[in-house]
């Protein structure tokens, strides 16, 4: 089965790339929930949060520590989310790990009510 997530990370797909290094890669969401919302893909496939193992730990590291690079890259300053959606009941709809980058940045009071992402 063809991953688009592997297909993105491969260049494959052409995707608009926010920002990339050994481990990962980022990029702007097509169905965005939120004024600013990015993914944070790894570039090893793994299916699922359920499916990391302690091998895996460097590339748990490099997903929250590109968090701040991506939202910083974005123009974001004062505050954004991350979540990850685990699962069909969790709302996962690609299978590939990958981390949303949300943020709000006009608005005065920070998140405004999403849909499920």
């Amino acid at each position: 089965m063809t991953c688009i997530f592997c297909d993105i990370v491969n260049k494959k797909i052409p995707s608009d790339i926010i920002f990339e290094n050994d481990a990962l890669v980022a990029f702007h969401d097509i169905r965005p929930k939120a004024p600013v919302h990015a993914l944070i893909v790894p570039k090893k496939h793994v299916a699922s949060v359920n499916e990391f193992t302690t091998e895996d730990a460097p590339i748990i590291a490099a997903l929250m520590f590109a968090a701040p690079v991506v939202a910083e890259a974005l123009g974001v300053k004062d505050g954004y989310k991350i979540a990850f959606n685990v699962g069909r009941k969790g709302g996962q709809l690609i299978d590939h790990v990958h981390m949303h980058v949300l943020a709000w940045p006009d608005s005065p009071e920070g998140k405004k009510e999403v849909a499920p992402i």
